[in-house]
């Protein structure tokens, strides 16, 4: 059913010795959408994706994918990407391809051939027949993608697909998640970086010390911050302050200050009635990594970039 995420986890809890992992997560990924877990190393990100998939047992809670309470049961409906990389280095790009995509029952001719387009669509096309052992790291990296990617898969899960890639290889990482939901795929992806969140995301779960503190739309992450304006006027005075809200800060010739619930606006009006002008006014909303910051706390920030 279209209407049925495709992705449902309620209360996941894993335990390491007397370490808690993951504490009572819940994720809920709308079918068609590109859904980030974003949080820095150790939040829990990895483990919560095994168990999602199946890779490893919560213990305690409950997880369902496409509805079927047991992952593994619909596995060739299933793309992963984990978090340790790894190829035969023998075997050659298009052929690592075929066989990731056999393992999840594509034939293998459809699969030499589906590989060889999604080299040349990613920019690979010259790397077609070169063996995995001559490809810088980042190439690598994309051709398990690709192997991911083959069968067509409804649900696709990256754990960290960008680490270690250069610019280049991220932006054509973002663009092949960017059409694998033009397609019609869902995407769960988890990170540490806030821009591939911000720029990717249609929704996003934070996860810090194996909890969830926040899930919805990356607006809605900030909109929990107020917006902050910075305005110059063209005649100054110690008649301004008393104008703005409380708290405005004074440098050089700007102002900044909080804008406050009812807009600039009447604000404005009023500078310019008393005589004070606009020189210059920008409105500001509050980035990502500010809401991360108010939604999880300076001290847990950890490596996030």
């Amino acid at each position: 059913m279209a209407d049925q995420p495709a992705v449902r986890a309620s209360g996941l809890t894993k335990y390491f010795g007397s370490r808690t992992a993951v504490d009572g997560v819940d994720l809920s990924v709308p079918q068609g959408m590109i859904y980030g877990v974003l949080g820095p190393n150790g939040a829990g990100k990895t483990t919560t994706l095994r168990m999602v998939l199946g890779i490893i047992e919560p213990d305690r809670g409950t997880r369902a994918i496409f509805g079927n309470p047991r992952p593994r049961a619909v596995g060739d409906r299933i793309g992963y990407l984990p978090e340790e990389r790894g190829l035969y280095p023998a075997m050659k790009a298009r052929e690592a391809i075929a066989f990731m995509g056999a393992l999840r029952g594509l034939d293998w001719q459809e699969g030499r051939a589906r590989a060889a387009t999604l080299l040349e669509n990613a920019g690979l096309g010259h790397a077609v027949d070169e063996k995995i052992r001559k490809l810088s790291k980042g190439m690598a990296q994309l051709v398990q993608l690709l192997g991911s990617l083959v069968h067509r898969p409804d649900l696709i899960v990256l754990d960290e697909p960008f680490s270690g890639l250069d610019p280049v290889n991220q932006e054509r990482l973002e663009a092949l998640i960017v059409a694998e939901r033009a397609r019609g795929a869902t995407i769960l992806f988890s990170t540490h970086v806030m821009a591939h969140a911000e720029r990717l995301c249609d929704r996003l779960a934070i996860i810090a010390g194996g909890k969830r503190r926040f899930e919805g739309t990356v607006d809605d992450a900030r909109a929990m911050l107020p917006m902050r304006a910075t305005y110059t006027p063209r005649n100054d005075s110690e008649g301004v302050a008393a104008l703005l809200p409380p708290g405005a800060e004074h440098r050089d010739d700007r102002w900044r200050f909080i804008v406050p619930d009812n807009g600039v606006e009447p604000l404005l009006e009023k500078l310019i009635a008393r005589g004070h002008g606009i020189a210059g006014l920008s409105i500001e909303r509050p980035g990502l990594h500010d809401a991360f910051v108010r939604i999880v706390g300076q001290a847990n920030i950890g490596d996030v970039e």
